[in-house]
């Protein structure tokens, strides 16, 4: 079972080092799309490094009922 908890931070700190190199860190998102594609790079985690480049281009986020 460690292993396993071992395994998944280090993959999400990969992530969060790609994130990183992106420069997705030095500005506050703007939006939930910004915020998601941080979040899926973050989760994608050694795939950055093979190709992969996530982006979120639209989300909507549900409204408060009046």
């Amino acid at each position: 079972m460690r292993i396993i908890v071992v395994v998944v931070v280090i993959w999400l700190v990969i992530g969060a080092v790609a994130a990183g190199q992106r420069g997705y860190f030095r500005n506050q998102p703007e939006n939930c799309a910004g915020a998601g594609t941080i979040a899926v790079t973050v989760i994608a985690g050694p795939l950055n490094y093979l190709g992969v480049n996530p982006k979120i281009t639209d989300c909507s986020l549900p409204q408060p009922s009046p």
